[in-house]
């Protein structure tokens, strides 16, 4: 067997695989015997069919079998042992004259190469890293939100203001027939606020529906419709009050410190707030870092420049889709595709440069601070190591699980790389700042 390549340019290459009768003829001829031995053929004894027709009958298929697995193992030797960073896999050349009578094969297989490059991290400008706080508003509106989860209903005859109220919306042309509970937080526009304030138990109020709710997502839950009957968004309704409670706001107190956060962690208001502040801010890290690594993803796409075996590409995507494409769709998913491989490799390169590996312990304790975490929100503050190891032991063990836990891990090796090591700009914003000019 010999096997030779031929540069094309930089970016594809063609391997050729010499195969000589010698390589294989020995496993085919001890196969065949074992058909020989097996072979039940009508008209001969088992064991006793004639050499000729196991040939006639199984030599083709045997050959044909034999030579592709010693094709397949002495490519991916090759490619290994040569050390080619191929993109895709190789894709085997037609050959109108190839001929299964002879006894020596060639076979050739056209490669992509992956390109050489130099990862640019920084271009003229800094990136920024937002740092985002909670303001005074934003700690205040959360302390209500716990009063009120905390605090208890009260049953009332009229509406007022910050009332919860129970009823049914009707529509019987649209067969609308819901209960529901509604806050007049949610009402919008004052028309609509006073035909509520002041109604009591039993009334029924008519209501135009458009513009009734300050979010039109409040309507569609109201109403139990799906956001795809828009013609239902806009009718006339009546809605029969059925309850009133006004909701009683939990006190400020270590009763309620302590179902929050345990036994005497926090003990007044100010470490409240303080706590509040804390647990937000930390909830931003994880979206300022989120947006950091978008940003860094972009700007690094954007100043690495390389080329890539695009017609290689294309055709590779035609060859091996689970459905059958054109040239034309093939060309369209490079395109879509086309980014993500660019990113796939600057990343595996900064990676492999850095020595940014993912070890098994590693992995296990990343494992086990997640768990903590997901714990945690179910009032489970401090369990045991051993636990965590279980629960541990049992995650690892599904290959899904390990996959996607790796992934995180190797985002936050990533996140620490390009804060050490790319140009960054500081900036403090609050949390609708943010919002704006992330989003824009």
């Amino acid at each position: 067997m010999n096997i030779s390549k031929e540069q094309v340019d930089e970016l594809n290459a063609v391997v050729t695989v010499a195969i000589e009768k010698a390589d294989y003829s020995d496993k085919v001829e001890n196969i065949l015997k074992d058909y020989r031995k097996n072979a039940n053929i009508p008209g001969f004894r088992k064991g006793h069919v004639p050499m000729g027709l196991v040939k006639k009958q199984y030599g083709k298929a045997v050959l044909v079998d034999e030579v592709n697995k010693l094709l397949q193992d002495a490519l991916n030797k090759y490619l290994t042992e040569e050390k080619l960073d191929v993109l895709g896999n190789p894709l085997p050349k037609e050959q109108d004259d190839f001929d299964w009578e002879k006894d020596n094969y060639s076979f050739e297989f056209e490669l992509g190469l992956a390109p050489k490059f130099e990862v640019k991290l920084n271009g003229k400008k800094a990136i920024t890293h937002y740092t985002i706080v909670a303001t005074d508003e934003m700690i205040d509106n959360q302390i209500k939100s716990i009063q009120k989860q905390y605090g208890k209903l009260i049953a009332k005859d009229t509406v007022e203001k910050d009332d919860l109220i129970a009823g049914s919306f009707v529509n019987e042309a649209h067969e609308i027939d819901n209960q529901t509970t509604i806050s007049l937080d949610n009402i919008k526009g004052k028309k609509n606020i006073n035909a509520f304030l002041g109604a009591k138990v039993g009334d029924g109020l008519t209501l135009k529906t458009k513009g009734l709710f300050t979010d039109d997502k409040e309507l569609f839950n109201a109403l139990k419709i799906s956001q795809d009957d828009v013609d239902k968004a806009a009718i006339e309704v009546t809605f029969t009050i059925t309850e009133i409670n006004t909701q009683e706001l939990a006190d400020l107190d270590q009763d309620l410190f302590d179902k929050l956060y345990g036994k005497d962690t926090v003990k007044s208001v100010t470490e409240l707030k303080e706590k509040i502040k804390q647990d937000a801010e930390r909830q931003f890290v994880q979206q300022s870092d989120q947006q950091l690594l978008n940003d860094v993803t972009e700007s690094v796409l954007e100043h690495t420049q390389f080329d890539l075996p695009a017609e290689f590409l294309k055709k590779w995507i035609q060859a091996t889709g689970e459905q059958s494409l054109t040239e034309d769709e093939a060309k369209d998913e490079y395109e879509k595709s086309e980014k993500g491989l660019r990113f796939q490799l600057i990343e595996g390169k900064i990676i492999n440069d850095n020595n940014l590996q993912v070890t098994f312990e590693e992995l296990k304790d990343f494992s086990k601070e997640l768990i903590k975490g997901q714990m945690a929100q179910f009032g489970q503050l401090s369990p045991e190591d051993k636990e965590l190891e279980e629960i541990a032991a049992r995650i690892l063990s599904n290959q899904d699980e390990v996959k996607r836990i790796s992934e995180q891990l190797m985002s936050q090796k990533l996140l620490g790389y390009y804060k050490q090591n790319v140009k960054l700009k500081t900036k403090e914003v609050t949390f609708d700042e943010f919002i704006k000019e992330v989003y824009k």
